[in-house]
C-alpha cells in the first residue's frame, strides 16, 4: 500500500503563520503537521509515500529530505502551476501502481487507516471517502450515503439550507488508479468538485467510511489553536520527559524549581525558563526559546527560537519563530505575531491583532489593529568588501554600535579586537560608535587610530588579536565602508557574515555588567613597528642600498604614501612622492601624467589605492602593467622568493601552471572571492611572517619593496621581467542577469553541455579544444562574470563570441 500526501497548500487563512512556511509545516505540539501524518502512515505500515508540492516546496523537501530519518521513503512531485487536488495526485501517476491512500498534509488526525482500507476492500469500492460527523458542517463538503454506505450525493460547502447531513469529507481517500481515466496528466481538476461527481454519475462504486476518531482541518486560526490544545490534552511522546502528569519537557531544557508549571503543557528542547515565571495550562513552548524572569504564559503557543524579556505577559497568543519580545510587554487573546518580529519594551498588543513577519513595534506602543505593511528590523547589507552605506543614513552611530556588538559576539573574548580608520571625520565618528558596542560586550579594543588596511592586517597577527575592523570613507566622506578581519588578518567568510547578520537582526548580543566593560588601549604610529618587522623579512637589502634605485610613489591615502616612502628609504631607495593625484578629476588622466614622470627617471612607479592593498604599477618605460600580467609576475616573484605552493583564484590563466611546472612548484586553485584567497594564504603562516604571495597581492606598500628586491637581485628592469612571462590570451566580460534568472541560466548551460567537458567547482567551466570559458554569477550584483582563455587570440575571440551569444539568447528567451 502506498500513500500520497497533498502538501501544496498555501494556508492563506492562517497568515501570518504561513507567510514564511507552507501550511503542512505549521507545528502542532512542536511538530509539523505533515510529520504527524507521516507518523500515522508509518504506524499503519505505509512507508512508500509521495508528496505533491506547490507552495514553498523547498521548506518541505529540506525538512523531510528522502524520509529515511522518519522511517519512510518519500518522493516529491512539484507542480509548476496549481492542478487542483485531483490534478496534483495524478501528477504522481508514475508512483501509483495499485490501491493507494490520499491524505491531506495540513489536517491533523489519528484515524485508523487499516480499518478504513479493510472497509474499502470489503465493499469492492473504487473510491472510498473517509467521513466525519461535524456539528457545524457548512465549512466542509457534505457527503450523503445510503444504508450500505454507498455515496449518493455531494454538496461542496453548502449553505445552511443545503445541509442535508452532518457527515463531512475529511479529504482522506482510498482510491484505485483507474478512477483517474477521466482526466489526463497535467489537467487541473478537483476531487470533490470534478472527479467524484463524474464517478457518481457513471455509477462507479463509491463508499463513505464514517470514523469517530479525531480529525481536524487546520483551516483557520481558531482550529489551529484548538487542535494544539486537543493534542496536548492526551499527549505522549518518546521525545519528551514526563516530569509531572500532563507536563512534558524536552532535552537540555533548564527550568528552576520555583517556576510554576500547570498541566497540560509542553516545553521543547534547549529552552531556558528563568526564575519567577508562570507557565500555565494549555501552553506550548518550542525549541531554543528563552523566557526571562517573572514572565507569565497561558494558553499560548511559542514556536522555535522565541525570546521573551522580563515580566512579559502572554494570554491566548501565538508567537512565531525568532521573534523577540522585550521587557514588560503585554500580549492578549487571539493575538498572532509573525516570524522575526521585534516588540520593544512596555508595549501592549490588544486582543485579536495579527502582526505580519519582520515588523518592528517601538517601545511603549499600543497596537490595536493588524500590522501587515511597515518597517522591518534593519539587516546588515554585506558587499564584496564588508558593509557599505551612506553616513548617517544607512550607517548611523546607533547602527554602528550594534554592528560592533554583533561582531564582538562572534569573537574570542580573551583576545583583543583591533580597529582603525583611514582618518576621515565620518570614519572616526563611526569607529567611536563601533568601539562603544564592542566594549559594552566586555571585549578589549586596541585602537590603532589612522592606519591603512594592510597595516591593520599585520597588526592583528602581531598582537595575536581575535579580529580587526577597518573603517574608511569615500565620495567626500559620505560613503562608509566597514571591513571585518579575522584572527589571521584575512577577510571574514560568508558564513561569518551571516552569523553577524543573524545576531544583529535578533539583537542577540553578548552584554556585560558595568564592572566588566572592556578597555580601550590607544596605539599610536604602529606603522613604525610594521616597517621594522617587514625589514626583517626582506632579502638583499645590501644590494639595494648599493644600487640606490629611484622609485616614484603616489597614493590617495597620504598616510600610505608616507609609510611606503619610509619603508623604501629604509632599504636604500631614493623615493619621490607625487602629491598631484587630487588635482585630477579622473584616474585615467592622472595615470597618463604619472607614467610620463616615471619614464626614464625611475626603476618603476606605483599609484597605491586608499586602502594600500592594491596599486597601479608603471614600468621604467612608462607602460602600465595590466592586472593579469601583474598577477602572473607576482607568482613568478613569489617562486623566486621561495614559495612552493601557489594559491591562485580558480579563474587564473593556465599560464601560471607553465611557470609552476618550470620551477616544480604546486598550484592550488581556490574560489575567487577575496576572503577565500586571503584565508588560504594567511592561515598557515607564522604571525610575524607574511608569505610573499599575500604581500604581492594584498599589501601594496610592502610589494614595492619586494618588487625592488626582485629586480635588483636579478639585475633586470620591470619590462624585462614581464618579457620573460609566458604568453596568454584572456578576455573578461560581464552580462547583466537578474537574480531571478541566474539559476535558470546556469541550469540550461549545464543541460546543454552534458556531453562536453565541463567543471563545476566555481560557476560553470566549459572546456573545448580552443580553450575554456568560466560563467560565474556575481555574489552581490545582478551580473554574470565571464572569464575566457584561448590557446591563441583568435580562439579566445571565438569562445567569447559563442558564449556571449548563447547567454544573450537564453536571457531573451526564458
Amino acid at each position: 500500500m502506498k500513500a500520497v500526501i497533498m502538501a501544496g497548500g498555501e494556508g492563506t487563512r492562517l497568515r501570518p503563520l504561513t507567510c514564511h512556511i507552507p501550511k503542512p509545516m505549521v507545528p502542532i505540539a512542536n511538530t509539523p503537521v505533515m510529520e504527524h501524518i507521516i507518523n500515522l502512515l508509518k504506524k499503519h505500515n505505509i512507508s512508500e509515500i509521495a508528496a505533491t508540492l506547490y507552495y514553498m516546496p523547498d521548506s518541505i523537501v529540506d525538512y523531510f529530505q528522502d524520509g529515511s530519518k522518519f522511517g519512510v521513503n518519500l518522493q516529491y512531485f512539484i507542480e509548476e502551476t496549481p492542478l487542483g487536488t485531483g490534478g496534483s495526485v495524478l501528477n504522481a501517476d508514475k508512483f501509483l501502481d495499485g490501491t493507494f491512500i490520499v491524505i491531506s498534509g495540513d489536517a491533523y488526525t489519528n484515524i485508523d487507516l487499516t480499518k478504513a482500507v479493510e472497509y474499502h476492500k470489503s465493499k469492492n469500492s473504487k473510491a472510498t471517502l473517509i467521513l466525519k460527523k461535524q456539528s457545524i458542517p457548512i465549512e466542509y463538503g457534505i457527503v450523503i450515503t445510503d444504508e450500505e454506505g454507498r455515496i449518493v450525493r455531494f454538496l461542496e460547502k453548502p449553505s445552511w439550507g443545503e445541509v442535508f447531513s452532518d457527515t463531512v469529507n475529511t479529504g482522506i481517500y482510498i482510491l484505485e488508479p483507474e478512477v483517474f481515466n477521466y482526466y489526463k496528466k497535467g489537467e487541473n481538476f478537483d476531487f470533490s468538485k470534478d472527479l467524484f461527481p463524474k464517478l457518481l454519475k457513471d455509477n462507479v462504486p463509491m463508499y463513505g467510511y464514517i470514523t469517530n476518531e479525531y480529525w481536524c482541518d487546520i483551516g483557520d486560526m481558531n482550529s489551529y489553536r484548538q487542535t494544539n490544545f486537543d493534542v496536548i490534552e492526551n499527549f505522549s511522546s518518546n521525545r519528551y520527559t514526563k516530569i509531572k502528569e500532563g507536563i512534558y519537557v524536552g532535552q537540555n531544557t533548564f527550568i528552576p524549581e520555583e517556576v510554576v508549571l500547570k498541566a497540560p503543557c509542553i516545553i521543547g528542547d534547549n529552552t531556558h525558563i528563568s526564575e519567577g515565571c508562570k507557565i500555565e495550562s494549555y501552553t506550548i513552548i518550542g525549541n531554543n526559546c528563552y523566557i526571562d524572569a517573572f514572565s507569565s504564559l497561558k494558553r499560548t503557543i511559542l514556536w522555535n527560537n522565541v525570546r521573551l524579556g522580563r515580566s512579559v505577559e502572554c494570554r491566548g497568543s501565538i508567537i512565531c519563530d525568532f521573534t523577540k519580545i522585550q521587557d514588560s510587554v503585554h500580549i492578549y487573546e487571539a493575538t498572532v505575531i509573525g516570524k522575526d518580529t521585534l516588540v520593544e519594551k512596555n508595549s501592549t498588543i490588544k486582543p485579536g491583532v495579527k502582526i505580519w513577519p519582520e515588523k518592528l513595534i517601538p517601545s511603549s506602543s499600543i497596537v490595536n489593529r493588524n500590522i501587515i505593511w511597515g518597517t522591518k528590523p534593519q539587516r546588515i547589507k554585506f558587499t564584496e568588501n564588508g558593509i557599505e552605506g551612506e553616513f548617517n543614513i544607512e550607517i548611523t552611530p546607533e547602527t554602528a554600535s550594534l554592528i560592533g556588538s554583533a561582531y564582538a559576539s562572534t569573537c574570542k573574548k580573551q583576545l583583543p579586537i583591533l580597529i582603525c580608520t583611514n582618518g576621515s571625520r565620518s570614519a572616526i565618528a563611526i569607529k567611536q560608535s563601533i568601539v562603544a558596542g564592542i566594549i559594552s560586550s566586555g571585549y578589549r579594543v586596541l585602537d590603532l587610530e589612522h592606519e591603512p588596511l594592510n597595516v591593520l592586517r599585520y597588526a592583528v597577527r602581531f598582537y595575536k588579536g581575535s579580529a580587526g575592523i577597518y573603517i574608511s570613507s569615500k565620495n567626500t566622506d559620505n560613503l562608509i565602508n566597514i571591513q571585518f578581519i579575522n584572527e589571521y588578518g584575512a577577510n571574514i567568510d560568508r558564513k561569518s557574515e551571516k552569523k553577524i547578520d543573524q545576531i544583529f537582526i535578533r539583537e542577540d548580543f553578548q552584554r556585560c555588567s558595568a564592572y566588566n566593560i572592556g578597555s580601550i588601549i590607544n596605539i599610536k604610529n604602529f606603522y613604525e613597528l610594521y616597517i621594522q618587522n617587514c625589514l626583517n623579512n626582506i632579502k638583499g637589502i645590501e644590494k639595494i642600498r648599493t644600487k640606490s634605485p629611484r622609485i616614484l610613489i603616489s597614493s590617495l591615502d597620504e598616510r600610505g604614501a608616507l609609510i611606503a616612502s619610509l619603508l623604501l628609504e629604509s632599504i636604500g631607495c631614493k623615493v619621490s612622492v607625487d602629491y598631484n593625484i587630487n588635482k585630477f578629476s579622473n584616474l585615467d588622466g592622472y595615470v597618463k601624467y604619472f607614467s610620463e614622470q616615471v619614464k626614464s627617471n625611475f626603476l618603476f612607479g606605483a599609484i597605491i589605492n586608499s586602502s594600500c592593498e592594491n596599486f597601479i604599477i608603471i614600468d621604467e618605460k612608462g607602460n602600465l602593467l595590466q592586472q593579469d600580467i601583474y598577477k602572473l609576475l607576482s607568482y613568478l616573484i613569489s617562486i623566486k622568493f621561495g614559495e612552493k605552493d601557489l594559491i591562485v583564484p580558480y579563474t587564473t590563466s593556465f599560464a601560471v601552471d607553465n611557470i609552476a611546472n618550470q620551477y616544480n612548484v604546486k598550484v592550488t586553485r581556490v574560489k575567487s572571492n577575496t576572503a577565500e584567497i586571503l584565508n588560504q594564504m594567511l592561515n598557515k603562516t607564522d604571525n610575524l611572517y607574511l608569505n610573499v604571495q599575500y604581500i604581492l597581492n594584498f599589501d601594496a606598500i610592502l610589494s614595492t619593496a619586494y618588487i625592488t628586491a626582485f629586480l635588483i637581485e636579478n639585475n633586470i628592469t620591470l619590462s624585462e621581467a614581464v618579457d620573460t612571462l609566458p604568453k596568454f590570451y584572456t578576455k573578461h566580460q560581464e552580462i547583466k542577469c537578474a537574480f531571478s534568472d541566474r539559476g535558470r541560466i546556469i541550469r540550461q548551460i549545464i543541460e546543454q553541455n552534458k556531453q562536453d567537458k565541463m567543471e563545476l567547482y566555481e560557476g560553470v567551466k566549459l572546456i573545448s579544444d580552443k580553450g575554456y570559458a568560466i560563467i560565474l554569477p556575481d555574489d552581490h550584483k545582478p551580473i554574470l562574470k565571464i572569464y575566457i582563455e584561448g590557446y591563441n587570440q583568435e580562439f579566445a575571440d571565438d569562445i567569447a563570441e559563442d558564449v556571449i551569444n548563447r547567454l544573450n539568447r537564453m536571457l531573451k528567451n526564458p
